[in-house]
């Protein structure tokens, strides 16, 4: 119990069941983070074309702006022979937005589809296998509770009446509802343990 809260149930091959469900979801849930970051990491990995593409247009741009600013020294011609250069210098300056705006893209689009693929996998996983862990614990721990009080009984025995299935309240009295309300104790003993064997509470005694 965790807090005076029943998450696991009083019967060994139940108990066992719920732990090994445990460990799968949570081995589970390891794997989907695992997936998306090995998913996000493989297309990042592309975003290498970007970087490399900025490289060579950040190295053509500084090429032609060098060979200008000596071409520019050159008597009479400087000024007119360097246009080209700029110009080209400026192609270079293009292709390095180009690369850069690439890698954002791709990296952009590592990151979400990562978190998409990985995120699916914890959030289906946790809801279905934390709300039924959940659903468990209130109805054990209620159940737990209501056993341990001078009407318990009588108030499981009601649930039982409600929820429990013809041949479980056959089982335990031929006629389960005139028992109940004639307090045959013995009758309401029974019916209370098909309310609490289904919560995954052991009958003390």
């Amino acid at each position: 119990m965790l807090g005076g809260m029943k998450i696991y149930s009083d019967y060994p091959a139940r108990r066992a069941l719920q732990i090994i469900t445990d460990i799968l979801a949570v081995a589970v849930i390891g794997f989907g983070i695992w997936l998306g970051t090995f998913v996000g990491s493989a297309i990042a990995a592309a975003a290498d074309v970007g970087r490399q593409l900025e490289s060579a247009g950040a190295g053509f741009r500084g090429a032609m702006t060098d060979v200008a600013d000596v071409l520019e020294s050159a008597p009479f011609i400087g000024t007119a022979i360097r246009q080209p250069f700029d110009a080209a210098s400026g192609t270079g300056g293009i292709l390095e937005d180009m690369g850069q705006t690439t890698t954002t893209f791709i990296t952009t689009t590592a990151l979400i589809v990562g978190v998409v693929v990985g995120g699916v996998i914890v959030l289906a996983v946790g809801w279905l296998w934390l709300s039924r862990r959940i659903r468990f614990a209130r109805r054990a721990t209620q159940a737990n509770r209501l056993a341990k009080l001078g009407d318990g009984p009588d108030l499981l025995a009601l649930r039982a009446l409600v929820t429990g299935t013809r041949k479980q309240l056959a089982a335990a009295d031929a006629r389960p509802v005139e028992a109940w309300r004639a307090g045959d104790l013995e009758a309401i003993r029974r019916l209370a343990g098909i309310e609490l064997r289904r919560a995954g509470v052991r009958i003390a005694g």
